[in-house]
């Protein structure tokens, strides 16, 4: 896909979906196979991370199935590398499912690590964010913006090439390692955008370079972007995707105030993923999690936490999207200015934070 035209093949394949389906529920024979198993284990599911803290309680209240979190902030690696030690684990170590950046499905798929499962709401779920034969589907996306500390800079930065004034020393973070996670890996792919590197690898390169000359110039803070740093002052800037951070400044309630912004010289958003693993110790609850991740209620429930569901269109053309929901959303004009990096562009933009993050920015 162009430049121009990534952003709104998503936004026609949303609206192409099927508008006005009934949607099947679970089977009853599905909800109690999983009901017997009694557990479903996740990884990387932080509670303010997408609403998912609702998301994981409406599914327990629903079905009365126990939910064992491991490693909320792990990143997508991390997830396919807990897959793979655990291959041969039954036990509460082994995760049943992921929620893991758009590349990271087809890799995971491709290594075996990861089993079909198609969902009743499948149909309307885009072509270009699933795997055909229900490996991998698309969840949720957002657009990746800064966090700003409105107590230390009440006239907050609009762009990325206005974090590198002087105004701006000590003051500027990722929120983790992009070689390890997907949303920061995207940050600096924002980043690079922003500073004319065009995509895939060239953006990533011009990324890094970008964030070479804040270390450079003292800007850069080399301490994870968190809520509670941004509070405190030690990053009163950060990186992340926006429903993170505008959940960060809702949890915060004005102490500090935060504005959260969405930088005018560079739009990137990114689709999450779900999958099932290959090797799951409750298969039938991870499917049946599967099911109320997409069923409307699911849907509804990332929406509350900001994130766009991968199945938007669908909800808002049946017209069951609550009004106030859809009040509390950042500007639709965020959105239209949005570019999807392809599955391609973003394979190049790994090889490339692989290979060159840690000699550019002297970091091991």
């Amino acid at each position: 896909m162009t430049k121009t035209t990534s952003a709104l093949a998503l936004s026609a394949a949303l609206a192409a979906s099927g508008a006005g389906t009934v949607l099947a529920e679970p089977s009853a024979e599905l909800i109690a196979a999983a009901k017997e198993e009694g557990m479903l284990t996740t990884i990387a599911l932080p509670h303010s991370w997408c609403g998912y803290g609702e998301v994981i309680a409406g599914f327990t209240a629903k079905y009365g199935i126990e939910v064992n979190e491991l490693n909320p902030n792990a990143g997508s690696a991390d997830e396919l590398e807990a897959v793979k030690a655990n291959k041969g684990n039954t036990g509460p170590q082994a995760p049943d499912v992921l929620d893991v950046g758009l590349s990271f499905g087809p890799a995971a798929k491709d290594e075996g690590l990861l089993q079909p499962y198609k969902v009743s709401s499948w149909d309307t779920i885009p072509a270009d964010a699933k795997d055909a034969e229900g490996y991998w589907y698309g969840d949720y996306y957002g657009v990746l913006g800064f966090a700003v500390n409105s107590d230390i800079f009440p006239e907050a930065p609009q762009s990325l090439a206005a974090l590198a004034s002087p105004e701006f020393r000590n003051s500027v973070a990722l929120q983790g390692d992009p070689r390890t996670g997907n949303s920061v890996m995207m940050a600096v792919y924002a980043a690079g955008m922003a500073n004319g590197g065009g995509k895939g690898a060239e953006a990533l390169n011009a990324g890094i370079a970008y964030f070479r000359e804040l270390k450079e110039s003292g800007n850069f803070v080399p301490v994870n972007g968190s809520a509670q740093n941004l509070a405190q002052g030690t990053t009163p800037v950060y990186f992340d995707w926006d429903y993170n951070l505008l959940a960060m400044r809702d949890k915060l309630g004005g102490n500090p105030p935060v504005e959260v912004v969405v930088p005018t010289d560079a739009v990137v958003a990114g689709v999450y993923v779900q999958a099932i693993s290959a090797y799951a110790p409750h298969p039938n609850a991870a499917k049946l999690w599967m099911e109320y991740l997409y069923s409307d209620e699911g849907q509804l429930l990332w929406l509350a936490g900001y994130c766009h569901p991968i199945r938007f269109n669908d909800l808002a053309e049946r017209g069951v999207i609550p009004e106030d929901l859809l009040a509390k959303l950042p500007p639709a004009g965020n959105y239209a200015r949005a570019v999807f990096p392809t599955l391609a562009e973003q394979s190049e933009a790994k090889a490339a934070v692989a290979k060159n993050w840690a000699a550019e920015m002297g970091v091991q």
